[in-house]
């Protein structure tokens, strides 16, 4: 399988004046991975059963929500570090700041080094394939029309993973 990314026109907000470039932004194809798919996938390199793993990842999911709600960080060996995050709300006074300042939470992911991708990396499985959607679109036989430009995803930052639909 190949990474899909569409072309996306984006101007300088510093320079109006200047013309727009294109950026490759690395797009979602299909339907999201589930938890099923996930552990249906792993069934083939264990020895334990299809409700076993959903089971395990179930009870992962819950263990860790705990763990990050009694203020902890998740660190998974090989894997990455899970933290939460909050957007706040600033005060003039130290008296002021409290947690009612707090307006939202997120929990942030940081990739260990094992699982991050490396474009140049030189052993078979982990070679990323990028194709674009233009192309991409022509193989499966539909039309490539109006993904020069637009676009709101998170281009090549590392951004948060977002579902939008790759032709539009």
């Amino acid at each position: 399988m190949s990474v899909t990314f569409k072309r996306v026109l984006r101007k300088n907000p510093q320079d109006k004046q200047a013309p727009g470039k294109y950026y490759p932004q690395v797009i979602s194809w299909g339907k999201p991975a589930t938890l099923d798919t996930l552990a249906y996938k792993m069934t083939y390199s264990s020895s334990l059963t299809l409700g076993d793993i959903k089971s395990v990842l179930t009870n992962f999911v819950y263990a860790m929500r705990a763990e990050l709600f009694a203020g902890r960080s998740v660190n998974i060996e090989d894997f990455g570090v899970f933290s939460l995050s909050a957007t706040t709300e600033g005060s003039e006074t130290k008296e002021e700041c409290q947690s009612t300042k707090i307006k939202s939470l997120r929990i942030n992911f940081r990739a260990s080094s094992s699982v991050r991708p490396n474009l140049t990396s030189t052993r078979a499985e982990d070679y990323i394939d990028f194709v674009d959607l233009d192309s991409r679109l022509e193989e499966e036989g539909m039309t490539g029309g109006g993904t020069d430009g637009g676009g709101t995803g998170s281009g090549s930052d590392g951004g948060e993973d977002q579902e939008e639909d790759p032709l539009a």
